[in-house]
This record gives structure tokens, sequence and C-alpha cells, in this order.
């Protein structure tokens, strides 16, 4: 075991690790509760989401951990899940099962070109400047979702939003977990958003906001069943084939795709595994996330991916694969504690949705505003992603300018013909919803 993660060339040693990989859990530990918030809004099944969502991300996890020796662990995404569920399920009125076997078909695809070595081809294809307007996009959207659904912001005729009542016992619940989970952060903490979120459950047991546990059974119980969800991506698939299903299809690709890279090369960088700036072993580590991927959707989840947490467990010493496994063991444990659920309500949550937005927002720093030809197509990506609620659309406008600007200011060449392509399929995307 010492020889196959190369303990002694990464000089590490198995108490290191195991501390690595709790660390990792804890840091993205709320996955497990806000996921299943999410998803239930499309209508799945909160149970057996919970399941799916910690069986995928102990699968993820532990294939990149034996497949391509990283301590990087991965879960559903955040963003691709309020994806899924608001803009696919409530915005499109898709089906969840149909939205699934999108879920299914990205992973595939995303294997197909891990395989084929197209990934370098489709990263390069993308301005950089785009994909960090994509993800600052998201950060603001799931920060917005988050708002809405503790309270603090609601809907207004005269303004179409406002500021919610500042004065009701559960918004300032919420405002509480906020300002808890953002000082445990500011202070330093890894896994401040977790612990951010047990706090604020207690205060809201102790102020008769949340239901009490009473007894053992409320807290620990046998695995929920994954009945309502296993395998409905498989029944659905052919109902995929759709111009609209296709666009859906190809966020859910393209987000994962940059996210995972991008993860890969932050938490690979801080341990200093990339060599003459070049990730070794790139090709399994995206192949365990795009299986996860397509793990997660047949037993019933969104988008698993991997999460930059994982710089936490970095952080505290972890250098190999054996991080991973020892962070899937704990999302394996995890199955037996989905009572907790219960507790865990939307002002609970919602203050880890902010924070991950207020994280992925520092994406804007990096974009190159003094240039005005990509300042446009980034900021109505960023833009329209909250104010039309959906990611998809904010990506659309977002592509279908880049071109536009781009050939005015002559730099033609500097577009690469998927972007084109892209531009094409996004315009009669609007078509297609006119």
């Amino acid at each position: 075991m010492k020889k196959y993660f190369q303990f002694d060339e990464l000089r590490t040693n198995y108490r290191t690790e195991f501390m690595a990989g709790l660390t990792t859990f804890l840091a993205m530990a709320y996955i497990l509760f806000v996921n299943p918030s999410i998803l239930s809004e499309a209508g799945m099944d909160e149970q057996a989401v919970f399941a799916a969502t910690a069986i995928a991300a102990a699968v993820g996890s532990l294939f990149m951990g034996v497949i391509a020796k990283y301590p990087i662990a991965l879960a559903p995404g955040m963003g691709l899940n309020a994806f899924f569920a608001y803009t696919v399920v409530l915005g499109y009125g898709i089906p969840w099962q149909t939205a699934l076997a999108g879920v299914l078909a990205s992973g595939i695809i995303f294997i197909i070109f891990t395989l084929t070595g197209l990934r370098e081809i489709i990263i390069n294809a993308i301005p950089s400047n785009m994909k960090l307007a994509v993800g600052a996009g998201i950060g603001l959207f799931i920060a917005l979702v988050g708002l809405i659904n503790s309270g603090i912001i609601v809907s207004d005729e005269a303004t179409l939003v406002s500021l919610g009542d500042l004065t009701s016992p559960t918004v300032l619940l919420a405002i509480f977990g906020v300002v808890v989970s953002v000082i445990l952060l500011t202070l330093g903490l890894k896994a401040g958003i977790f612990y951010g979120m047990i706090l604020t459950a207690i205060v809201g047991m102790i102020f008769g906001l949340i239901a009490v546990p009473s007894g053992i059974g409320s807290i620990v119980s046998s695995v929920p069943s994954l009945e309502p969800t296993f395998g409905q991506a498989f029944m659905h698939f052919g109902e995929i084939f759709t111009l609209e299903m296709l666009v859906v299809i190809l966020t859910f690709l393209f987000v994962d795709f940059f996210d995972t890279a991008g993860t890969l090369l932050a938490v690979a960088r801080q341990a200093g595994l990339v060599k003459d700036n070049k990730l070794p072993r790139a090709g399994r580590a995206l192949f365990a996330d795009s299986t996860a991927t397509v793990v997660g959707a047949v037993v019933g989840t969104s988008t698993t991916t991997s999460y930059v947490e994982s710089t936490s467990g970095v952080a505290v010493g972890g250098r190999s694969g054996f991080t991973s496994v020892v962070t899937a063991g704990f999302f394996l444990l995890a199955l037996f504690f989905s009572p907790l659920l219960s507790v865990v309500t939307a002002e609970v949550t919602a203050p880890a949705l902010i924070i991950v937005g207020v994280m992925m927002a520092s994406a804007l720093k990096h974009i190159e505003w003094d240039q005005f030809e990509i300042a446009v197509p980034a900021f109505l990506t960023v833009l329209m992603m909250p104010l039309t609620y959906s990611i998809a659309t904010g990506i659309a406008i977002g592509f279908i300018f880049y071109p536009i600007t781009m050939i005015v200011k002559g730099r033609a060449k500097e577009i690469h013909p998927i972007m084109y392509g892209l531009f094409i399929v996004f315009i009669l995307y609007f078509i297609f919803l006119s």
C-alpha cells in the first residue's frame, strides 16, 4: 500500500494521509445536505438523493485516489446542481428523470473526450476569459439561490427583487449562519462552512425554529433506499435528443470540464505535484472525474466533479491518493446519518450557497476587463446568469457576443472554429425557446 501510493517519494505517512482525508471530508461534508435540499426542489426524493450524493462522492474520490493517485476528492458539484434543479427542471419544465439522462450523457461524452485526447482541443478552444466568466457567473447565481431560499431576498412587484423581512426568525437564523460561517473561514478554519451549518442548526433548535432530534434513531439509521432515483437516467435516455437537451448537456459538460481542469491544477500545484507546468496522470484524473459523473447519474444525482476544498487536506499534509481513499470512506460512513436531513433546513444550507458563491466569484479578478471586446461577453455571461435565473442562458449570451466583438475588433483569427459552432448552436437555442 505504501509503495503503491508512493509514501516515501512524497514524504508522507498513514497518519498524515488519514488526517488530510478527514479534513477534506469535513471541508466538503456540507454537500451531503445542500445537494438533497437543492435537488428536492426539482421533485426528487430527498432521502434517495442523500444516498446518491454520498455514493457518488465515495466512488469518485476512491477512483481519483486509486486510479489517478491524487489527494483530490469529488462530489456532486455546486452550481451544476442548481442548474439542474432551477434551470433545467423548474425553468425549462424538463422532468428530472430526463435531466439525469442528460447528466449521464455528458459523463459518457466526457469519458470519450478523455480517452481520445479531445479534451485538450476543447480546453484550448474556449477562451480563458470566458471560462473565468462562467465560473464567476455561477457563483453569483448560487449565491442568489441561497439568498432567496433563506428569505433574505424576496420578489417585489415594483422592483422585481427586494430585501426580505429582517425581523423574521428564520431570516435572522440564516443571517446568523452567514455571519458565523464568514467568521470561521476568515479565521482560517478550512471546514468553516460545515461547522457554520452545525452551529446554525443548533441555534435553530435552541430557539425552536428547527425540530430537535429525539433518540438515536433520529440521528443514525439504515442507508436510505435508492429506488426512487436509481436507473432513471437509463430509462429516460431516449428523451435527450432535442435541441433544448443538447444545450443542457453542453452546459453540464463544459462547466464540469472547466471546473475539473481548474481544480486539478490548483490542488496539484499546492501539493507540489505539477512538473514542468504539466499535470502528471491528467488523463487518469479526468477519467476518474467523468466516470464518477456517470455513476452519480445512475444512482440519482447531478454532475459529480472535483472539489477545490481538497486543498484543505493538502494544507495539512495530504500528498497521495490515499487521502482521497480516506475521504471516500467517510462519505460511505455518512450514509448512516440521513435522519440529520430533518434539521438541515433551507436557513441552514443558505449560508453555504452564499459563501461558495463568494469563492467562485473570485475568478472575476483574472478577467481582462481593460479589453472591451472581452469585457462585454464576459460581463454579459456573469450578469445574465442571476438576472435570467439560468446558467445556460448566461453562457449562451456570452458565447454569442464573444465572436461578434472579437471579429469587429479584428481578432477573428484568435477565435477557434468550435466557438463559431457554439455561436450557431446558441442562436438556434434562443430561436427554439421563442
